[in-house]
């Protein structure tokens, strides 16, 4: 490990650089716009220019552009950013969890607007039950980020920023339907006057199940679910903000045999997977602003989690509790941030009709932040957290404290180049709720026992240019190194009939790179590369190291022709790399492509339609996915597109 951090700090002090963003998720701002985007991870509300921690941006455009691609969920923005790994978790009934420098899903830490309620049991479906309707923006931290988030933000943090209110009214309306059977009705409305504000989504997602490739098992389940969130903001003095909300998300998917999902079940045609899934979030947000910006932060949310699985002759079902609670404060001096406080995190899983696989975790914790602008060139960002965590089931109870420094540094030396570096620890305290478990549904997985919490260090750094080639012409890149070092991971083994995690001796090792290119000419047309390269091993393992479904080299390309307030053009183009399966099998490399067109009919209403996937690349095409009888199958793992090519269309309005 020792190797890999001084190869960054080499790295780093041979650099000339730049901190702009990573301008390939950030795209659709000019350089100089990117100086007014502030960020709400690092709680300082300071600007991408002035954060030494490195965080990317995917902003409302974006959002708006792959909410046109799948208005549903946020599975297909995560999928096409630079550095990010959508992996999907089941061959029926399309479960995924998100990856940030080819580690497992459960190493980083999902946020919606700073609340932690997607971990454990609830990761599952987390990414397919949060629609981009409402965001604002999504502010990626790629490495350790422990030190305000806590346990879990390993390889990093993905924080879904959403809208709030303004004076000037919002309400957008979408319907999109598909080809292959999804329909979705969307609306977002907001406000806010002198003293009070409101803002609610609404989201009616409609799915038939779906079968490509004729061997009668769903690539697309049978789904339908629904969502709203309404928000209701006070604001008593200029100063002074109170914020309630609750989110609550139902939904059904049902996959497997077609048949069965028809209704036509029969000796032959039994199997079937059926998810049942309810989820409610309610939050709470104080918000006390001070003379010299200072200002005082209570946060609070209560969320449940209720997941029911079903196929023949099992069932798995279970009822997650989170209570979370961040009290902070923020004092700016003159060329200082500091930003301390508390939090408390309680999450409870109880397994119905048995105890075997009932968790409990409660974690309490303190952390200090400095942000440090030592000159114009300078800024520095230390910080410290102490969490002390006692997590337990039937089986054991065990108690560990963390202490978790984090270091950063920007150093941006002219107008064109600039540099980020940064360290820092972290952990994640065992879960047998996991991408591997997940894929059996739990079945024959025993209870943890006498394992301990695995623990990281890890590290970025960057280098970024940027210029104007001509009046019309701006070019910038972005090289970014990485590396994440995880002791003690907790690896799922089996002795033949059941499944059971314990602690390996030797480490799992992710290094790499992100190489990102931006051209623009004359704002109208742009073209973005972003190239990822992850070599990530498990050093516990005696023959092949690489962790499975993990692409070495992965290339994504857009190229988009804009004209404001009239139409827009997009055409993209992603190559996978080969990745090996859990049984040492190596799959081919792929290419996938897709065009999306939209137009601007009048002020207020837009029509847009999208051909995800054109070349119609697609696991079946290699080899069948199902294996086995109609009434016992198997399943390979899932590492390319399942559906194949699909089309979809809709229209928006705004007012």
């Amino acid at each position: 490990m020792t190797k890999y951090i001084l190869t960054l700090l080499m790295l780093f002090s041979i650099s000339i650089t730049a901190q702009v963003k990573n301008d390939t998720i950030k795209k659709e701002k000019e350089p100089e716009e990117l100086e007014e985007v502030r960020i709400q991870s690092t709680r300082t509300s300071r600007t991408i220019r002035n954060t030494p921690t490195r965080i990317e941006t995917i902003d409302a455009e974006e959002l708006e552009e792959k909410s046109n691609m799948r208005p549903s969920n946020v599975s297909m923005l995560l999928h096409e950013s630079t550095g990010l790994q959508v992996q999907q978790t089941s061959a029926t009934s399309g479960n995924a969890s998100i990856r940030v420098q080819g580690l497992d899903g459960r190493y980083t830490q999902l946020l919606k607007d700073g609340y932690p309620n997607f971990g454990n049991f609830a990761s599952g479906l987390s990414i397919l039950e949060i629609p981009p309707l409402d965001l604002k923006q999504v502010e990626v931290i790629k490495g350790p980020a422990s030190t305000l988030f806590g346990g879990g933000a390993i390889a990093g943090v993905v924080n879904f920023v959403s809208k709030t209110p303004k004076e000037e009214a919002e309400y957008n309306f979408l319907i999109n339907q598909s080809n292959i059977g999804q329909t979705n009705f969307g609306s977002y409305a907001s406000k806010r006057n002198e003293k009070f504000g409101y803002a609610i989504l609404g989201l009616l997602n409609l799915q038939k199940s779906y079968d490509v490739d004729n061997d009668d098992f769903s690539e697309i389940p049978k789904a339908n679910n629904f969502t709203i969130n309404p928000r209701i903001f006070y604001y008593p003095n200029e100063t002074t903000t109170f914020m309630l909300g609750n989110s609550f998300t139902k939904g059904t998917m049902k996959g497997g045999d077609m048949n069965v999902i028809d209704g036509n079940a029969d000796s032959f045609h039994t199997y079937f997977e059926k998810n049942e899934t309810l989820r409610n979030t309610t939050t709470f947000e104080f918000d006390k602003k001070f003379a010299k910006e200072n200002s005082f932060k209570l946060k609070q949310s209560l969320s449940f989690f209720d997941r029911k699985i079903n196929i023949p002759s099992y069932e798995f079902e279970g009822f997650n509790t989170n209570l979370f609670t961040d009290a902070s404060y923020l004092w700016n001096t003159k060329n200082q941030t500091i930003i301390t406080g508390v939090n408390i995190l309680y999450d409870n899983f109880k397994q119905r009709n048995t105890n075997t696989l009932n968790a409990k975790s409660f974690t309490s914790g303190a952390y200090i932040q400095q942000t440090w602008d030592i000159s114009e060139k300078v800024k520095l960002e230390n910080g410290l957290r102490i969490d002390n965590v006692n997590y337990s089931n039937p089986n054991f109870s065990k108690n560990q404290a963390f202490v978790l420094p984090k270091v950063s540094a920007l150093f941006t030396f002219n107008h064109k180049w600039s540099s980020r570096i940064g360290g820092g620890l972290g952990y994640k305290i065992p879960t047998i709720f996991t991408e591997q478990t997940e894929t059996i549904q739990y079945q024959n997985v025993l209870s943890l026992n006498n394992v301990q919490a695995e623990k990281s260090i890890g590290g970025t750094t960057d280098v970024n240019f940027k210029t104007n080639l001509s009046d019309d012409f701006v070019f910038s890149i972005n090289q970014m190194f990485f590396v994440t070092q995880i002791n003690k991971p907790l690896v799922l083994q089996s002795d033949g009939t059941n499944t059971f995690f314990q602690n390996a001796t030797k480490p799992v090792i992710s290094n790499g790179f992100e190489t990102n290119i931006k051209f623009i000419f004359k704002e109208d047309l742009k073209y973005f590369i972003g190239y990822t390269f992850t070599n990530a091993k498990a050093k516990y393992l005696t023959a092949n190291q690489f962790l499975p479904l993990l692409p070495k080299n992965k290339l994504n390309m857009a190229l988009i022709f804009e004209k404001e307030h009239n139409f827009k053009l997009g055409l993209e183009g992603f190559f996978s790399d080969n990745q090996f399966l859990y049984n040492g099998t190596k799959t081919p490399t792929f290419w996938e492509f897709g065009f999306m067109a939209e137009k601007t009919l009048w002020k207020n209403y837009s029509f847009f339609i999208n051909f995800e996937n054109f070349t119609d690349t697609r696991q079946s095409k290699y080899k069948p996915v199902v294996n086995g009888s109609h009434n016992n199958p198997t399943f390979d793992d899932i590492w390319t597109h399942t559906e194949g090519f699909t089309i979809n269309g809709g229209i928006k309005l705004k007012l």
